[in-house]
């Protein structure tokens, strides 16, 4: 076998290596480890072969320096597993490209985990929660673990890939103090050290785990047990009825669903909220993806709390409340990808203005006034957006002397610009 100059991504940790994986580690001049993974390897046969050539760095960007000076000549990186899942294999994929790299996974720590415990694993919704072994350099995550408690009621069955930071026990007391939760209806184990010879798995109550501590490393695995119970909340449509608002003053659900529909949400992203009033329109937008970051921006102190009570009642961990009044909150806050108008406190066409010159893609207006909505459509065609006008006549239906009554609610306007 003749080695072409790769980066050869070798996983280890569950299952001896395959003659491909072998007779590239014999015949490679360069072989990179992580401190954690050397000790893995030194249980493996072919260490005793090359370990001449063995070269311990334990910092990542240490590591890619030293391929990066190495690249006349194939060398070996071990890896944790699958590189690809969580691991090392997307930034190596990313910084040298597909033709330079060659990967040979073994089984993910996840895979293995969920064969411990029996049960299967391609329903499950997988997250990792390792930050990185410097704490001072910890990468910013898609997921935390305050968003624990959310996904469970979402998915029914995660599995987490922790540190020590985001450890079991923390990930146990999260949940037990969700109150949203149904108590009992979670179970946990903790897949501890897998593919060493003191490997273990324990079972639990979020309350009974928490009280517990584990060794590095361990994946999480979480199931909900009463599904029905906990995976009721929507993820779209709710009603104004379920929503903390003061009388009236509330975007109604019709108006809300055309409105949510305009923005056209992407899967990530920012999203502002102004004039955000009870935040109904955060709620929906918030429900639908937990990747999208929203703004809920209102200066009446009576409407923010019904923000917050709405947000702890969902348990929606993605929308943060921004009291003051726009456009001069707006200055410091994330570019947006979408932005909803509900109210603009009398300063619409300087909010319209600061939105375009922040490079907002969308922007929806709801206007229930003929001046709002000339306002409107005028500016933002001077700022340079293609301009589209929706009226929504709402009829409900009313029990009136044993018959049905059709009362009509006020008629609403709904605006988006698109950036041209």
């Amino acid at each position: 076998m003749s080695l072409e100059n790769r980066i050869y991504v070798i996983g280890i940790g569950y299952r001896p290596l395959d003659k491909k994986a072998r007779d590239i580690l014999l015949k490679v001049p360069l072989i990179l480890s992580s401190a954690r993974l050397f000790e893995v390897f030194l249980r493996y046969d072919e260490y005793r072969h090359v370990k001449e050539k063995l070269r311990v760095i334990n910092n990542i960007d240490e590591t890619f320096s030293f391929i990066k000076a190495n690249l006349d000549k194939p060398l070996v990186i071990l890896a944790s597993g699958d590189p690809l899942f969580f691991g090392i294999g997307r930034r190596l994929l990313e910084e040298f490209g597909k033709e330079k790299i060659e990967i040979i996974p073994d089984l993910s720590s996840i895979q293995l985990g969920f064969s411990k415990i029996k049960e299967s694993w391609d329903d499950a919704f997988f997250i990792s929660l390792h930050g990185g072994p410097d704490p001072a350099k910890r990468r910013r995550l898609p997921y935390e673990l305050e968003d624990i408690p959310f996904l469970i009621k979402r998915y029914n069955k995660i599995a987490v890939l922790t540190d020590k930071e985001n450890n079991p026990s923390k990930i146990a007391l999260s949940l037990s103090s969700a109150s949203d939760l149904k108590h009992g209806a979670l179970k946990l184990y903790v897949c501890e050290r897998l593919g060493y010879p003191d490997e273990r798995i324990t079972e639990g109550s979020p309350e009974e785990i928490a009280s517990m501590t584990f060794s590095d490393p361990n994946v999480v695995i979480i199931k909900a047990e009463a599904l029905k119970d906990i995976s009721s909340i929507p993820i779209f449509g709710f009603k104004e009825e379920e929503l903390s608002h003061s009388k009236g003053l509330i975007t109604k659900d019709e108006v809300r669903a055309i409105s949510v529909h305009k923005l056209r949400l992407p899967l990530k992203g920012v999203v502002w909220d102004i004039g955000a009033g009870s935040g109904s329109i955060s709620v929906e937008v918030a429900s639908l993806s937990q990747e999208l970051r929203v703004f809920a921006i209102e200066r009446d102190e009576s409407q923010i709390i019904h923000i917050k009570e709405n947000i702890k009642r969902f348990g929606l961990r993605n929308v943060m409340v921004i009291k003051g009044e726009a456009p001069v909150v707006l200055e410091e806050l994330p570019f947006p990808d979408r932005v909803f108008i509900g109210g603009s406190g009398g300063r619409l066409e300087e909010i319209i203005e600061k939105v375009s010159e922040k490079k907002a893609g969308i922007i929806v207006i709801n206007a229930a006034t003929l001046e709002t909505l000339n306002t409107s459509i005028t500016l933002l065609k001077k700022l340079g957006y293609h301009v589209n006008i929706t009226g929504i006549s709402v009829f409900r239906s009313k029990p009136l002397l044993e018959k049905t009554h059709m009362e009509a609610l006020n008629p609403v306007f709904v605006i988006d610009g698109i950036r041209i």
